[in-house]
Formats: structure tokens, sequence, C-alpha cells
């Protein structure tokens, strides 16, 4: 049955996230633009609305849902050789012209991407969870589009894949608020943040500000959470070498042990008017994270074609602990408790018990789930 804009505002419940105001207005505090709706009108998201005075928030579907290696997410130090269950939803608080998942994430907005809404699959906590377990990942993640915006069912999702002794991860632009992060903390075991760029001109065109990204990082890391952080590197957009640099103090000012990807733009959707990241570009700017007291800075996109710049290796000894290219691993060397088996420095990250059952090598590709 075709699914209609009527049909996707059925698929709600009552949120969480939010503080009454005045004459049947909510403040909505899923995402730094804390939006103010009155009755009858949506958030900048477009997937959260007021009804009568009560906060209406996406439930009950997924706009995507597939197993694939956590590497993909990206993230580097989460389990690496190991699969996650991966779903999104629609809609984004953010309209970035280079985003390759636009037909997720603009849905309501662009009306190029509003043919996404017939493609949706009503689901429950349950199938998703399942689902995970049957296609062996060992982690759920939530993804495709903005998850801050959809986080009472994330973590409707999450609180039964911590039962089922599975990790949960959110892959996120991270314009969040201190309230959505201590919702999200207790069912959250990871975080992957964009940081898109440094310049505060620039994230206001892309539909938001720097500030609120800089505090998602601090705030998650403060929280325990295992964070990553990933840079699109975009010519002639935020691949100067005093942004690059920009970037990496402040990573490193909340810890050198984050993980930093910098990763290859190509063109897409209403950033076509410029060439793909070179590799050269990538290389730079991984060694300007590294000078900068980095621990661990990976250049991605570009599988095969930046060295050794896709392993992991120990800060102190320098030796090769996980051999990469793209998706897919080769080796791995970490003991059991996630350090050098040379000079026993313990590597930052969230690591397997059992190293001997990481998956090495593989194909890469997607599972599509199937309810």
């Amino acid at each position: 049955m075709e699914t209609t804009k009527k049909d996707l505002d059925q698929l709600t419940a009552p949120g969480q996230l939010f503080a009454p105001g005045k004459d049947g207005a909510v403040q909505c505090l899923a995402c730094a633009h804390q939006c103010v709706i009155k009755p009858g009108k949506r958030g900048i998201c477009k997937m959260r609305f007021n009804s009568d005075g009560q906060l209406f928030v996406p439930w009950g579907y997924v706009g995507g849902a597939q197993s694939d290696p956590i590497e993909k997410k990206p993230l580097a130090h989460f389990l690496p050789g190991s699969d996650a269950l991966t779903f999104g939803m629609l809609g984004c608080n953010m309209h970035c012209s280079f985003c390759q998942n636009w037909l997720s994430s603009q849905t309501l907005r662009d009306p190029n991407a509003n043919s996404r809404i017939q493609h949706i699959q009503q689901t429950n906590p349950e199938q998703i969870v399942a689902y995970a377990r049957q296609s062996g990942a060992e982690t759920i993640a939530s993804s495709y589009n903005e998850p801050l915006i959809t986080s009472e069912w994330a973590v409707e999702i999450f609180k039964l894949a911590h039962e089922e002794q599975l990790k949960t991860v959110f892959i996120s632009n991270g314009y969040a608020t201190p309230a959505a992060l201590e919702y999200l903390h207790p069912h959250l075991d990871g975080y992957k943040v964009d940081l898109k760029t440094m310049q505060e001109a620039q994230y206001r065109q892309l539909g938001g500000t720097l500030a609120p990204v800089l505090d998602t990082i601090q705030r998650a890391y403060d929280l325990g959470l295992w964070v990553e952080v990933v840079t699109l590197v975009i010519p002639d957009y935020n691949d100067s070498i005093s942004e690059l640099w920009d970037m990496a103090r402040f990573i490193v000012s909340v810890s050198p042990d984050i993980p930093w990807h910098v990763t290859a733009f190509h063109p897409d959707y209403r950033m076509n008017d410029r060439g793909r990241t070179p590799a050269d570009t990538l290389i730079k700017a991984t060694e300007i994270g590294q000078e900068a007291g980095l621990h661990y800075v990976y250049a991605g996109n570009l599988p095969g074609r930046v060295g050794s710049l896709e392993d992991t290796t120990c800060p102190q000894c320098q030796k090769a602990l996980i051999r990469r290219q793209g998706y897919q691993i080769y080796e791995y060397h970490l003991s059991a408790d996630g350090s050098c088996p040379k000079c026993k420095t313990k590597i930052a990250g969230v690591w397997s018990d059992k190293p001997g059952d990481v998956r090495l090598g593989g194909s890469g590709m997607p599972r599509l789930a199937r309810w």
C-alpha cells in the first residue's frame, strides 16, 4: 500500500523530549534548534509536530534497515570486524547541500525526496532486535537520517537491544542538547559525530551552528560514551590547512584518544560544482591530526589509495594492530583486553573479548532486512 504524508503523520507517538510552553506551544529538546512549536505546526526537522498541545514524534517504522560492517559507519575502535544492524527513519534538522542520504534526510523539505515516504516499512522494536540477532550483528545503529529527531523511537529499540546484550550507537551530526544526551545516555554505547566545518558561517548555511556540535563531542565523551569524529573533507570548503588544524586541536583538547576520520567527498545532491577529494588532501589531513597529538587518525572513502592510513597502529610502539582496506579487516592483533601485544599499551576503544572470533576479509556487502 502506498504511504502518504498523512499516513506518515499517523506513524507517530507522544514525545518525551520537550518542555510545555504557553498557549499550547511546546519546546522540543531533541536537538539544538530547540524549536518552539505552536499547535498545528512542525519543527525545523518537519517530523516532530504539535497536535493540540502535544508533541508527536516518529514511531513504528523504518525508512531503511540493513546489516553491514561496523567499519561502514565509520567506527574504527568499536568492535571492529563485527556487523551492525543499521536502521533509519526520515527527516533531518539540517539541510546540507552535500548530503549523501538526502532521499531519507530531506523528506518533507525537498519535494524530490518525498518519494521515499512510499518505501517505509512499519515495524516494532522486537522485530528490529530479532533481525539483528538473526543476522549475527553485535550492534544496532541509528543512522541514514538524523537520529536525534527520532530519539524516542531509538531508545525503545536500544532498551531491548541492551537486554539482548547488543551494543547501540548513534551516527549523528551531533546537533544535540544536553537534555537529549542525558536521555540517550543510559541506552547508548557509542556516538559518531560529524564535524562538518569549523566556520560558523558555513554551519549556518547547513541549517545549524558550530557550538552545539563541539559541545556534543565534549559532553558525549564526558558521559562515557565511545566517541569517534568524522569530517567529510570537501575541496575549497573545509580543506584549508588552518581549518584542519582547528578541527584537530579541538578534538585533541577533548581527548587525544578520540579517533578522527577524514573522509573523501564525492559530488552529490546539490554540491556538484567540484571534484572528488584527492588522496593527497586526506594524507595531509591525517598528518595534521597526528601532529596535533591525536593518537588515531584515519583516511576514509579511498580504499587502497592512502597507504596504511586505514590501519590502527599502537601510538606507543607503532605496531600495526588492525590492517584494513575499505570495510574489510585483514589482520587483527589486539589482545583480549584491548592492549598492544608488543608493548602492552592499552588502546582506547570497545574491543572484542574474543579476538579469535573477529571477522577477517568478507565481502562487506549489506544484507537488507526482511521483516
